[in-house]
């Protein structure tokens, strides 16, 4: 790492937000010693984002949840502190979205226009600047506290031209959970293996983002290698449900060597540096070449730098993303693209009947029904259970359709990763689609991600 990394502050000067940085973490580090056996629960810590410790125990009674079943979840939940609760814990239908993981996989694809622009730019540095403001721009949409569906094992998720980008993901492991995602258009391609671990920790968890992601730039072949930072989600049964993700995201041309790393400001005290984002693009050398500042709710901005981290004279700082405008007071904090996302105008022609939109539990939510969609679900989890045990019995293992395990284990900061690999089988069958005449309505498919199709639950 370059002596004038945002965090460190590096010798001399320390570069340009040496000193900010400094204070901020401080006031983070003070926040996360909030209050601890509060009303007498053991274990448990309560933060206000906008306040300070004195507010703890008013938080605390704040939130989604009413008094008897906060106690309920709480004393269910407490044998699990320190555990991954991944896939090991049924979760009532109330916390949930209606939306799938593979699903929030595909939200990456809204602002793609960035990665057009990093593949047509002839400057290696704003390269840089475009592919990693890409990467930023999810954040607005991983704020949202509630938890998406876990994919059915062979469940899958298509979208299709939109601008001109095609999408698909499916759930390739079940234990642990994997997923794996394509997604190409002219300018790029872009694949991504995951495997989320977390760490439950009381009334929050730590989500660590175990995976790869990888983006081709089509015309000169440059590949870009992103490690995202963890997520943390606060107050999960007592106070107001946020979410914050502290820590270094660095972006790596592994064609090059040039690299990004960007550090995202932990909340403090009355959410001093929340959504605060900052860092340098740095050549093969390690010297920053750009800075770039802004805050991953909002947009984000780039000025040319010196080898001491400080602007040019003569430069100005220039806006590269800005957040499009979001519907207002909606239920889910949906984005437009994540209603989009969940439409059947996105989906294209014969949809594969194994795809989330079509999930009972997932469209029940979507029209208001909680008592069915918890139905659906617990239905579906026993069903997926039988398929376990009768694949055990048979002797047999679960194969992917459209993506190819690999032998190829690539190591992370939070553990070793199993890497799936996009077979491109899915495009042939997309190009025969297409050129069916096949006009079915996809909401009269069934949801059907089976591997064995005539047994009964």
């Amino acid at each position: 790492m370059a002596p004038n990394d945002p965090k460190n502050g590096g010798g001399g000067s320390g570069g340009f937000f040496a000193s900010l940085a400094s204070s901020i973490s401080s006031l983070g580090s003070a926040m996360t010693k909030s209050v601890n056996g509060l009303v007498g629960y053991e274990g448990l810590e309560v933060i206000n984002p906008e306040g300070s410790t004195e507010d703890a125990a008013e938080e605390a009674n704040r939130g989604r949840w009413k008094q008897e079943d906060r106690d309920g979840y709480w004393k269910m939940m407490q044998k699990y502190i320190g555990s991954d609760v991944t896939s090991m814990v049924t979760l009532p239908v109330i916390i949930f979205e209606p939306m799938t993981m593979l699903q929030k996989m595909a939200e990456l694809m809204e602002y793609s226009h960035l990665l057009d622009m990093a593949d047509q730019t002839d400057d290696p540095y704003m390269r840089m600047v475009y592919a990693s403001s890409w990467a930023i721009s999810v954040y607005y949409a991983f704020q949202r506290t509630w938890k998406p569906f876990n994919p059915i094992l062979g469940e899958t998720y298509e979208m299709a031209n939109y601008n001109g980008v095609n999408f698909i993901s499916e759930q390739v492991s079940h234990h642990p959970p994997m997923s794996a995602g394509h997604s190409e258009n002219e300018h790029f391609t872009y694949d991504c293996t995951s495997k989320l671990k977390t760490k439950f920790l009381g009334n929050s968890i730590d989500v660590y983002p175990v995976g790869r992601t990888r983006v081709t730039l089509k015309r000169d072949g440059v590949v870009l290698d992103l490690v995202p930072p963890l997520t943390k989600v606060h107050n999960l049964i007592f106070g107001r449900t946020w979410v914050d993700s502290p820590g270094e995201m660095i972006m790596t041309n592994l064609t090059t060597g040039d690299k990004v790393v960007l550090y995202f400001q932990p909340c403090g005290w009355f959410g001093s540096g929340r959504y605060e984002v900052d860092g340098y693009v740095y050549n093969a050398s390690e010297e920053p070449k750009i800075l770039m500042t802004g805050k991953w709710n909002e947009s984000m901005s780039y000025q040319q730098c010196d080898g001491e981290g400080e602007p040019l004279p003569g430069t100005e700082l220039k806006e590269v993303w800005k957040l499009a405008d979001a519907p207002k007071d909606d239920k889910y904090q949906y984005t437009h693209f994540a209603h989009k996302i969940n439409s059947f105008d996105t989906a294209p022609k014969k949809l594969l009947p194994s795809d989330s939109r079509l999930r009972p539990d997932r469209y029940a939510l979507e029209m208001g029904d909680m008592s069915k969609s918890g139905y659906e679900k617990s239905s579906m989890e026993e069903r997926q259970r039988a398929e376990k045990r009768t694949r055990e019995e048979k002797g047999q293992s679960f194969t992917p359709k459209w993506f190819d395990i690999t032998e190829e284990v690539t190591p992370t900061p939070w553990g070793d990763l199993e890497v799936y690999q996009f077979n491109g089988k899915y495009l042939e069958h997309r190009e025969a689609a297409d050129k069916s005449e096949d006009s079915t309505d996809p909401k009269s498919i069934t949801f059907n991600p089976w591997q064995f199709q005539d047994m009964s639950t």
